[in-house]
């Protein structure tokens, strides 16, 4: 079955890599599993071993029929339930009304919407309590802000939960051949504690970080400057920095004064 580009599919054909995505995700028999696009299943065998219910969101049909003959002894046995459709359309709390509550979702996503899923699962109103996810070693990297610079994506990850590289897997462990090597990471305790903490408005914060971020070459104070609720003395004290150099700690700082 040939990969189709416009999906972003990349089939992972590493043993190596699927046990240890399933053995970071820490599944218990009682986990409910979310699985981001499936493809031919591989990642799938590996979860079922371990999980009660595996919940697979499939946006191709050709493999989502492939996937309905492959593993019928699972759906009958209601230990796996094969959707087809889009995972940035589908609604979690239509499954979780089943009497489900918590969920970790487990999955080797398409590449071209891995902000949008990162978005999409921290943000829910229903958050997954952790996230195994295979993203570009790049993104990863970025994430983790390795080089001590800092990014939306990487303060939009570290709000919600704690990110961890677990490991870098080659380009050439995919099928087919991706231009890129790539990592997968973990992102534990997802919740929205920062924010209830330090009594933030979770949209507030987020305008505050998009406006600092809006021109990076520009000084972070120039940015800022737009939002009228930020105190003119406050935007002195950031002096020549970059919306980059704030740690996540100083925006939260930044977003409580």
């Amino acid at each position: 079955m040939k990969a189709k580009k416009s999906l972003g599919q990349n089939f992972l054909k590493s043993e190596t890599a699927l046990r240890n995505i399933a053995k970071a995700g820490e599944i218990k028999k009682e986990d409910v599993i979310l699985e981001i696009g499936p493809g031919k299943g591989a990642l799938t065998e590996r979860l079922l071993e371990h999980a009660g219910l595996i919940i697979a969101v499939e946006k191709d049909r050709e493999l989502f029929e492939f996937l309905k003959i492959k593993f019928e002894k699972e759906i009958n046995s209601r230990s796996l339930v094969l959707i087809h459709g889009d995972i940035l359309k589908f609604n979690i709390i239509e499954v979780l009304r089943q009497g489900l509550k918590t969920y970790k979702v487990i999955a080797n996503i398409p590449y071209n919407i891995t902000g949008a899923i990162l978005k999409k699962f921290l943000t829910e109103n229903n958050q997954p309590e952790l996230m195994i996810l295979m993203v570009q070693h790049d993104v990863a990297k970025r994430i983790l802000a390795r080089n001590r610079k800092e990014s939306i994506l990487s303060i939009s990850v570290k709000m919600y939960g704690e990110p961890k590289i677990v490991m870098k897997v080659g380009a050439r462990y995919f099928s087919p051949t991706p231009k890129v090597d790539s990592a997968v990471i973990s992102i534990k305790n997802i919740s929205r504690k920062i924010f209830q903490e330090n009594k933030l408005d979770e949209n507030k914060f987020w305008e505050i970080v998009k406006t600092g971020f809006a021109h990076k070459r520009k000084k972070l104070s120039s940015n800022l400057k737009t939002l009228k609720y930020i105190g003119n003395s406050c935007v002195d004290k950031l002096g020549n920095k970059r919306a980059e150099d704030l740690s996540l700690e100083d925006w939260i700082y930044l977003a409580k004064t």
